[in-house]
């Protein structure tokens, strides 16, 4: 099958959140199973990082530039403008007319950006079947509630309406899904996997906690994400504040640019807890899991998350995980590798306290890591 993912980031940009790395996973999956996928994205300049070697075969096209990566295809189109990580980029017009018929189905990925829109209403010209994978944006949720209503009225009914298909990662989307009005018979439940290859080989503990000049036994909480309030930082924050003075927390990720970050710092502030709480900013690659193997526990107190990928990582790594019931992955995780509980101050403190003091019950969260992460890899969803 030829199979286009359309995405408004992919890989190397990851700093735009957890889309590059889920769409690569299931992009490099297929073509595994012979598969032929592209993947049509935007060009966002020279990545900040990257996690490994630098693109192969990079080449510039008239659209933009491609590249070649684990038998992937993937076309970047010039960017005119941005605003985050949506994109105005004319050359998805030449694309769509000149290349979309050559695909048997086209999967898109998130909902905000000209991208998706315009390829499914190619699609739904040509008679081409599309699949929608709302990435968790559907419905409004803290900020740009108007724009998004906006959206909805004058776009987003034909691109539901028009589509073969609706993804949702969890349970809880599913829900949301339903409540928003899209047929159930639409929907098809697939949660996201994890490429297990990228944690069969660890580093060694200490890296992390070296340079943070931590001991080996301080209590160490670790958050990896956007920094965004949608995430449920501002919570946290709180939250630990009332806790073990001994413990750290390191709060590692971009700037998502909704005021979280300065909301966050002011509360450090405040709370006088400058000493406790590490703001790296983002960590990938190798550091990313130093900082996962070193932490004692990985909290994701985040108001909606569809699934919760960077969860499912901590768990790869061995280290249990405290989220909130607003997480898509929560019931996978509850009492075999983590603890949920609700996107509230007290209850991410009681949460927070129970676990770092409970060293038997951190133990057998530890120890269930290693059971649940096998069950986590691409292989059933794909």
């Amino acid at each position: 099958m030829r199979i286009l993912k359309i995405t408004q980031t992919y890989y190397p940009y990851l700093d735009k959140g957890g889309p590059p790395v889920k769409v690569r996973g299931i992009a490099r999956a297929l073509v595994e199973r012979g598969h032929e996928v592209t993947v049509l994205t935007a060009d966002f300049g020279e990545p900040a990082r990257v996690t490994d070697t630098p693109e192969a075969q990079r080449r510039r096209t008239v659209w933009g530039w491609e590249s070649s990566r684990d038998g992937v295809e993937a076309i970047y189109l010039l960017s005119l403008a941005n605003y985050r990580a949506a994109t105005i980029n004319p050359h998805v017009l030449n694309f769509c007319t000149s290349r979309l018929r050559s695909y048997d189905v086209i999967h898109i990925y998130g909902l905000y950006d000209a991208l998706g829109a315009v390829t499914a209403w190619f699609c739904r010209r040509s008679g081409i079947p599309y699949v929608i994978e709302p990435l968790g944006m559907f419905g409004p949720k803290i900020r740009s509630q108007h724009k998004k209503r906006v959206y909805d009225r004058l776009i987003g009914g034909g691109l539901f309406h028009g589509a073969e298909a609706i993804v949702a990662t969890s349970e809880t989307e599913q829900s949301e899904l339903v409540a928003g009005g899209i047929d159930r018979e639409k929907i098809v439940l697939r949660r996201n996997g994890l490429d297990l290859g990228e944690f069969q080989n660890l580093p060694s503990k200490g890296a992390f906690r070296a340079r943070l000049s931590m001991r080996e036994r301080q209590p160490l909480v670790l958050f990896l994400g956007r920094l965004s309030f949608i995430k449920g930082l501002d919570l946290l924050v709180e939250a630990f504040a009332q806790i073990n003075r001994e413990a750290r927390l390191v709060i590692a990720g971009p700037d998502d640019g909704d005021g979280c970050l300065e909301r966050i710092r002011r509360s450090i502030a405040d709370l006088k807890i400058e000493e406790r709480v590490i703001l790296p900013g983002p960590l990938f690659g190798k550091e990313k899991l130093e900082a996962l193997v070193d932490a004692d526990l990985f909290v994701l107190p985040s108001r909606h998350e569809s699934f919760g990928n960077a969860a499912a990582e901590a768990i790869a790594c061995g280290t249990p995980v405290l989220i909130t019931s607003g997480c898509g992955i929560a019931p996978l995780v509850d009492g075999r590798a983590g603890s949920v509980v609700a996107c509230e101050v007290e209850a991410l403190r009681d949460g927070l306290a129970r676990l770092l003091e409970d060293e038997t019950l951190l133990t057998q969260l530890k120890e269930g890591c290693g059971d649940l992460s096998r069950t986590l890899s691409w292989d059933e969803p794909v």
